[in-house]
């Protein structure tokens, strides 16, 4: 029985420095898609450099903007990847191996992040998230930030890894941190939490603590201690800005947000 054909679907805004890697890294696929929100420095055509089908339409939010790209693909098995995503030699051949005779709806596959200056260390906890999935059989969950891979059926972790070359410096990361938190009291704006204080006292803490410790970035130096103490900022950040929109009567705008991001 022949392999399922494989469409890659990546979103991109001014992403010329990455794409290019992303790309080449895929280019076992059998369709690759760029849904582009209006890039002005070249992205677009190092994506039509290496083969891809390239859209344009202004950015609809992360997700919307994912489930446009993902309604483009060709094939029903389709991998989605941000524009600073790498699939190894070896995880291509993991997933070329999983469509030889799908055993799931949808795979999890796990992800190495590019902390700062050095790569997370071996033995610290990866990430995983749904990217390989039948895209009859799944939707983009639709929140402003963190938006997931929603499955239909059953799922599946597949061992194999994606290189996250990420923010590299600390300002990209603080950065990403802010507009995140302004993202996510839109999205949890009409059912705040309780205890917004008493939160903004005491988990930044306990997401300090999980990072650093529970998720072993300790091994990782002072790169994890920094990536540790902005990921413990970015938890204040979220109660803090929920608890200023609460004071003020869920009157004011959680903030204006750059979102014209292809990158996570």
């Amino acid at each position: 029985m022949p392999r399922e054909p494989l469409s890659v679907v990546v979103t991109t805004f001014d992403n010329a420095a990455t794409i290019g890697g992303c790309l080449a890294s895929v280019a076992f696929a059998d369709d690759i898609v760029v849904l582009d929100s209006g890039s002005t420095d070249g992205t677009r055509e190092i994506a039509a450099r290496h083969g891809a089908r390239v859209h344009v339409q202004p950015f609809a939010g992360y997700s919307a903007q994912k489930q446009a790209a993902i309604d483009l693909a060709r094939h029903r098995w389709v991998l989605l990847l941000d524009s600073d995503e790498a699939i190894p030699a070896m995880a291509a051949e993991r997933i070329r191996a999983a469509l030889d005779t799908p055993q799931a709806a949808g795979y999890m596959l796990l992800r190495r992040e590019w902390v700062f200056w050095r790569w997370q260390p071996e033995r610290a906890r990866l990430n995983h998230y749904v990217r390989l999935f039948d895209h009859t059989r799944a939707r983009m969950s639709g929140h402003q930030v963190h938006e997931s891979v929603v499955v239909d059926g059953p799922v599946q972790r597949l061992d194999a890894v994606i290189d996250h070359h990420g923010e590299r410096d600390i300002e990209g990361r603080v950065d990403k941190a802010n507009r995140y938190s302004s993202l996510q009291v839109r999205d949890r704006h009409t059912r705040t939490p309780r205890f917004l204080r008493t939160r903004m006292v005491f988990y930044p803490a306990v997401a300090f603590a999980r990072y650093y410790f529970w998720r072993g970035h300790w091994r990782g130096g002072w790169a994890g201690f920094v990536a540790a103490r902005v990921h413990a900022f970015y938890a204040f950040l979220k109660y803090a800005k929920l608890y200023e929109l609460r004071r003020s009567g869920g009157q004011r705008d959680s903030g204006t947000v750059e979102t014209e991001r292809g990158d996570e």
